[in-house]
Formats: structure tokens, sequence, C-alpha cells
């Protein structure tokens, strides 16, 4: 078997005697000392990955989500493009639940209008005088 293995691979000699135990013990011992170190460098990417990259990633796609949601529902002219019977369900609920605050709303939005109206008249007739 050792003179099969000698023309096998020609260029590459047998160890003296010992050499073989020491070089394994040597391979051994870096395999070791390998196995600690990529545990290491493993360990401290994962912690920066875990604790440094993993809240950022998920907190931007739930607001990119958010974002395009209520991108979605403040465009009304929307309901025509995803579905009108979506848009009155949103619409009836919201308005069901929150019908006092709504209308409470609308009259405050309609009397804002109607002072910013009647500064308009009263700045244009003191221009016309």
């Amino acid at each position: 078997m050792e003179a099969n293995k000698k023309n096998e691979y020609p260029l590459f000699p047998e160890l003296q005697e010992g050499g073989a135990e020491e070089a394994q013990a040597l391979i051994e011992k870096f395999r070791d000392k390998l196995k600690i170190e990529a545990a290491n460098v493993m360990s401290s990417v994962m912690d920066e990955f875990y604790h440094d990259l993993v809240p950022h990633i998920e907190s931007d796609a739930w607001t990119n989500y958010r974002n395009e949601l209520m991108d979605g529902l403040r465009n009304y002219r929307n309901r025509k493009i995803q579905g009108e019977h979506d848009f009155k369900e949103i619409r009836q609920a919201i308005f069901r639940e929150f019908k006092d605050e709504i209308i409470k709303d609308l009259d405050q939005d309609h009397l804002e209008a109607i002072e910013s109206l009647k500064e308009q008249i009263e700045f244009l007739q003191r221009c016309r005088q």
C-alpha cells in the first residue's frame, strides 16, 4: 500500500517517522483555533445584524407599508382603481364609528372657510373704495 501511495503522488514525499503525528496535531490545533475564531466572528456579525440592522429593516418596512396605505386612502380617486366596494366599506366604517367627530370637524372647516371668505370680501371692498 505504501508503494501505491508513492506512485499515486510522486511529487509529495512522505513525512519522517513522528512527522505525520506532529503534522496531524498542528492541523487539529489550527482547525480548533479556526472553529473558535469563526464562532467569534459569526457571533459578532450576528450580534451586529440583530441589534443594529434588524430594528431598522423592520421599522423601514412598516413605515413604507404605512405610507403606501395612507397614500392609497388619502386619494379618494383611488377608489376607482382599487375598487369602489373597498372604499365604500372604509368610508361607512369610519363614518359609523366617528360620525359626531366628523360632523364637528366639517362644521369647523366650514366656519373657517366662511371667516376666510368674509376677510376676502372685506379686503376686496376696501380695495374697491
